[in-house]
């Protein structure tokens, strides 16, 4: 039985960069709808295969019975995604430093440079989807809720959420704004964190 994820901060606390009145719904009504899709369509798989971790879930769809397969891609891509975004994000940001920003720097020059690009892709990807920022530095966009680890590869190290639903409120229509707001809150000790995680194996 997959479950929603608690935060590590108040719906306000990301204010005034993305809002409460955001956050609450995006969390509790849209990530919740994931979760209970995802649990419904897992009661017509196979006991194994219901009782996976997501990621090996998602890693495995062709073991999916086709008949939920569908439901199980959609929603379990939903609860994967979004759990691992709102872990991308604190109040008031953090530092980028250490093994991750020197990374950056020898990929892409100078660390505007990386977001730059990583912001180009995010304002580019037609419709609903996701940017993520893979761990050997590589940046891949997704369409609706899907993510690499469905394609086999490596789970993402930063991920941002482009749907409408992420933003609409508070920027309307302007997604540019909503990336550029979003970089305040950037939690980049976790997503240090992760990287290293990655590279220990």
């Amino acid at each position: 039985m997959h479950t929603l994820p608690t935060l590590a901060y108040q719906y306000d606390a990301l204010a005034p960069h993305i809002s409460e009145e955001i956050m609450r719904l995006h969390h509790a009504k849209h990530h919740q709808t994931y979760v209970d899709k995802l649990n419904a369509a897992l009661e017509d798989a196979p006991e194994d295969i219901a009782a996976l971790p997501l990621e090996t879930l998602l890693a495995r769809l062709e073991d999916v019975p086709e008949k939920v397969r569908t439901a199980v891609r959609n929603n379990g891509g939903g609860h994967y995604n979004h759990s691992l975004f709102w872990n991308c994000m604190t109040p008031g940001g953090s530092e980028l430093v250490g093994d991750l920003r020197a990374g950056l720097e020898e990929k892409y020059g100078t660390i505007d440079a990386f977001k730059e690009a990583f912001t180009a892709r995010a304002t580019g990807l037609f419709g609903s989807g996701w940017v993520w920022l893979m761990p050997d530095f590589s940046l891949q966009t997704s369409p609706n809720q899907d993510s690499p680890v469905m394609d086999g590869e490596p789970a993402p190290i930063l991920g941002l959420d482009v749907w409408e639903h992420a933003y609409y409120l508070d920027y309307k229509n302007v997604r540019p704004d909503y990336i550029a707001a979003w970089w305040q809150v950037v939690d980049w000790a976790a997503v240090a964190s992760r990287y290293a995680a990655g590279e220990r194996g």
